[in-house]
């Protein structure tokens, strides 16, 4: 026995129902259909066979059963209907992404894909799950997604561990993603062996001091150089542990989050001189790093083999 779906897809004036595979019955305008996919348009133009000489009718209208659940129809249609009567549902779990994703691609709603896009590409989805953004995006053939996750992912380490849609991955999509990783990590490090871009930033004015002044009795460091001094130990420390760190994580958000761990240890230590600027000077150093650590490896390009259009998306046949 099917229940009716809830508003705006129970208007008494709607001239058709769509059924979910769960039983729920939406009750919606074929127009609104028709104008956000050429599949319901098409459909729709067919004869359709008179009310009543069929099982498939309630109300006097016609009962079109789908496949999709009831909560994947109810985001989907919102998403044909006109904002003045439903909102766009928001996107942030990748379940859902993946399931809108597939109805798309199903009904030809082309519209429909590229908000789906949007939501997947989006920095609060990313930060949570890039891996399987990837895998979602690559499955999906959806170029700019794909590399906008792989870059995501260098914030995470490098083997990573099983998730849910690994299995829409080929194993050599896996390895172009792990080769990309390393050569990302392996772009980054020279940062550590020359420290021009250090130099060139704070050039030879007092902005520099902080770095390498006699002011405190701080032990120092004699295995970096800057303008031919040895530097702070504790920024020594900081450089080592956070690329140690880059090895596995090649993306400049470790870099401050390093920099706020550093800030706390000055600032629990003994010299006052250290512990009064280190939040501003800790700030704009960590903010310098990780500029070079994306720009080093924003020249990295993710390679993946060319796969066939057809046939179709595993996870759009299921």
């Amino acid at each position: 026995m099917s229940t009716c779906a809830s508003s705006p897809f129970d208007h008494p004036k709607a001239d058709i129902i769509l059924r979910s595979s769960d039983g729920v019955d939406f009750r919606v305008f074929k127009l609104f259909l028709s104008l956000a996919s050429p599949f319901f348009e098409t459909m729709f133009k067919l004869p359709q066979p008179a009310v009543g000489t069929n099982d498939d009718t309630k109300d006097g209208l016609s009962v079109i059963p789908m496949q999709e659940d009831s909560k994947t129809l109810d985001t989907f249609l919102r998403f044909c209907y006109p904002s003045t009567l439903a909102e766009d549902p928001s996107l942030e779990n990748l379940k859902d992404i993946k399931a809108i994703l597939r109805v798309a691609r199903k009904y030809s709603l082309d519209l429909i894909e590229r908000k789906v896009c949007q939501a997947l590409a989006s920095p609060k989805v990313l930060e949570a799950e890039p891996l399987r953004c990837f895998a979602i995006a690559r499955n999906a053939q959806l170029n700019h997604e794909t590399i906008t996750a792989a870059r995501y992912t260098l914030r995470q380490p490098l083997i990573p561990a099983w998730f849910a849609e690994i299995e829409l991955i080929t194993a050599s999509d896996l390895l172009a993603l792990l080769t990309y990783h390393k050569k990302c990590s392996m772009a980054v490090a020279p940062l550590l062996l020359n420290f021009d871009w250090v130099t060139s930033h704070y050039g030879i004015s007092n902005r520099n001091n902080w770095l390498i002044s006699d002011n405190c009795r701080c032990a120092r460091e004699a295995k970096f150089k800057l303008w031919r001094m040895a530097p702070l130990s504790w920024w020594a420390t900081y450089m080592e542990e956070t690329f140690e760190l880059l090895r596995d994580t090649p993306s400049g958000a470790i870099v401050k989050v390093e920099a706020e761990k550093t800030i706390q240890k000055v600032r629990n230590g003994a010299c006052a001189i250290c512990s009064a600027g280190v939040k501003a000077n800790m700030e704009e150093f960590s903010d310098l790093l990780a500029r070079e650590v994306e720009k080093a490896t924003a020249s990295i390009k993710l390679v993946l083999d060319i796969r066939p259009v057809f046939p179709p998306f595993p996870f759009l046949t299921k």
